[in-house]
């Protein structure tokens, strides 16, 4: 049951190796359409560095996978609640978000060819939160890092001004 509800505890995620190249670019600021929400999540999110990765984890007792992360903070501190396997948050809502227009909060994807395995909450200035592989931790990383680069399929915008628009379906 944990393989159909995690989307991204498999090993085709990999951290960005210590020695792979970093090509940093200039990030537009942009504002989120609701800054004390987006606020809250990017705290929520930050706080969580550190947290041991679990494949199907969604407590910080218990760790994250990737998916888990993005639900509990959205849960914890918005009560929204959000499509559970990375797969399905990439498919939600709403357009997908070109990356020159990211904005705090939200959800950036990763993948292979046209599959997205892999989800984060974008903080601003390139980089994310989220929640890697086994054996690590909840973490910071950079959008433009070799691997996420290589393997970014798109965002997707969670706050948006119109309560219509956050509900599934939509």
């Amino acid at each position: 049951m944990l393989f159909v509800l995690a989307g991204c505890g498999h090993e085709a995620v990999r951290p960005t190796p210590a020695h792979a190249r970093i090509v940093q670019r200039a990030w537009p600021l942009l504002p989120p359409a609701d800054p004390a929400a987006a606020n809250a999540v990017l705290m929520r999110a930050i706080s969580l560095v550190g947290t041991p990765y679990r494949y199907g984890g969604n407590t910080p007792e218990g760790g994250f996978d990737c998916s888990g992360l993005v639900n509990y903070v959205y849960r914890d501190m918005l009560d929204l609640r959000l499509p559970r396997r990375s797969q399905d948050l990439a498919a939600w809502q709403g357009p997908r978000i070109d990356e020159d227009h990211l904005v705090a909060a939200d959800l950036v994807f990763f993948g292979s060819h046209g599959d997205v395995s892999h989800v984060g909450i974008y903080v601003g200035d390139g980089r994310f939160v989220h929640a890697p592989s086994t054996g690590g931790t909840v973490r910071l990383d950079r959008l433009d890092g070799a691997y996420w680069r290589d393997h970014y399929s798109g965002a997707r915008r969670v706050l948006v001004q119109d309560e219509q628009a956050r509900r599934p379906g939509s």
